[in-house]
């Protein structure tokens, strides 16, 4: 059932809301206060053209060739030319959600009113996200300023019949799928081929898909990690209010209300409240600071990439039919360093992760070594650690900043760029590589669970260890662990443990 309508350009743009336009779960529409401003942003673009004004990418090349003009004739041949000449993208193709995050992002901009846009051209883009019928564009070529301009220029390609689409599953030639749906071919006037290639959508939609599975590992690591600390008998007193508020971080408090409220009225805490054990490993009694820490960064993110998702980032921009202003709002550094900021902290929620799995397998009077009993002629989960560690590994070799990088371009005239699209392209990547170790840790906390029967967790920790075990198996010799992985990657995707525990 869809919610009320999201209306383009006017209401705001959220992480959230932008993964339910993907998914089909909120209708779309152009409303009349925007078609208003639209008409009349292109109705200035006209008036330019009409005064002789020279305005870049209007009646002057691009890039170094800004200064060069373009004739009345040329004009609306140079966006044409805009879009084929930028469509250099290499690599593999960007995920289909992606490249439909990125339509859906690039509308809701272009129906601000301040791009010179005909009403046309969003009509048709809005036709490609409410068909599914999705552009393919390569992954490799933006370096994040003047905004992502080889994906965007493939992005819009299929507007002319050029490139491909996925179409109905399958990898087509634009135009012969615009033929098929009795689609003419869209005829891009003055500023329109630019328009569509200048802004940070591909910044943004890979970052907004990240940050999404991010915020989801998150939670997920907050509730595993509560499972951890009963399978190795740890302390909840790090984890106490009076401690926490002495240091107030908004992701610590998170972190440690949560761990607090997952784990109330356990059992196995009960049962060694009063052992002689002084601490616990970082990995236990730091788990407030660590994964807070990586709250912390996730919550700065959202809030930078939400001004991004509901701002004009093209160039020029047209303020009214008498000021058109060149400037530099496709610049990706404002969200290129906050995401490499998130690539460390995403990274080190995989790294404490790994660690817990480490102090998991070493056992202790209850919980066998390897978590098997027939230790020796069985192996247990001990490999599994291996693959914690090499996914660490990789995603420590991902966190150099791509930010920190700047190469310059178009002969000089682009000589700062944000290298943005390389890091939110890590992202992802990181991300998806720690659902993998948050994985291995569900299976090997679970495991050691187990063996404190008939004790349990904490009410909410037992539903989700319930759960774990209806889909994976106590391991009482070796087998093929890669199955059981596969298992927990689904359970972690699926969120079900965060729906038990809210």
């Amino acid at each position: 059932m869809l919610s009320k309508n999201f209306l383009y350009g006017k209401d705001k743009l959220t992480v959230e809301s932008v993964i339910k336009i993907l998914d089909g779960k909120l209708d779309c529409l152009v409303g009349d206060e925007e078609l208003l401003k639209i008409n009349q942003s292109r109705r200035s673009i006209i008036n330019v053209l009409k005064s002789e004004r020279n305005t870049y990418g209007v009646n002057t090349g691009i890039g170094v060739l800004c200064s060069t003009i373009i004739s009345k004739e040329d004009s609306r041949l140079l966006q044409e030319n805009l879009l084929k000449s930028h469509a250099v993208g290499v690599g593999e193709n960007v995920p289909f959600e992606i490249s439909k995050l990125m339509l859906i992002i690039k509308v809701h901009s272009l129906c601000k009113g301040f791009s010179g846009i005909s009403i046309e051209v969003i009509e048709r883009i809005c036709w490609h996200i409410d068909n599914n019928i999705i552009p393919i564009v390569p992954s490799q070529g933006s370096v994040g300023a003047s905004g992502d301009l080889a994906p965007l220029a493939h992005l819009f390609l299929p507007l002319i019949g050029e490139g491909k689409v996925l179409y109905k599953g399958k990898e087509v030639e634009s135009k012969k799928v615009l033929q098929k749906e009795k689609k003419s071919l869209i005829s891009l006037k003055e500023k329109e081929g630019l328009a569509l290639i200048n802004g940070t959508q591909f910044i943004s939609a890979y970052t907004c898909f990240a940050l999404s599975k991010f915020k989801n590992c998150l939670m997920n690591a907050d509730i595993i990690s509560a499972i951890t600390l009963d399978g190795v008998q740890g302390s909840i007193k790090p984890f106490s209010k009076k401690i926490q508020k002495l240091r107030p971080y908004k992701g610590s408090l998170i972190v440690s209300d949560t761990v607090r409220d997952l784990i109330l009225g356990s059992e196995i805490l009960e049962s060694h409240k009063n052992c002689d054990k002084v601490q616990d490993p970082y990995s236990v009694r730091c788990i407030p600071q660590v994964h807070g820490a990586s709250w912390d960064a996730y919550l700065h993110l959202k809030n930078a990439l939400e001004i991004e998702l509901n701002s004009v980032t093209d160039n020029p921009i047209v303020i009214d039919e008498d000021e058109i202003i060149s400037g530099g709002n496709f610049h990706g550094q404002p969200i290129a360093i906050p995401i490499d900021y998130n690539v460390v902290a995403a990274s080190e929620i995989g790294n404490i992760s790994d660690r817990r799995i480490y102090l998991l397998l070493k056992g202790n009077e209850t919980v066998p070594k390897l978590l098997i009993k027939n230790n020796g002629v069985n192996s247990g989960l001990m490999i599994l650690q291996y693959t914690s560690a090499a996914l660490a590994s990789e995603n420590k070799n991902l966190c150099f900043p791509a930010s920190a990088d700047s190469i310059t371009t178009s002969l000089g005239q682009e000589d700062h760029v944000s290298m943005g699209s390389i890091g939110a392209v890590k992202f992802l990547r990181v991300v998806e590589n720690l659902e993998k170790i948050l994985a291995i840790e569900l299976i090997c906390s679970t495991q050691a669970l187990d063996y404190y029967m008939p004790l349990k967790s904490g009410l909410k920790v037992n539903k989700c260890y319930n759960y774990i075990r209806s889909k994976i198996n106590h391991c009482e010799k070796d087998k093929i662990f890669s199955e059981d992985i596969d298992s927990a990657i689904r359970i972690i995707k699926s969120k079900k443990l965060i729906e038990l525990t809210l």
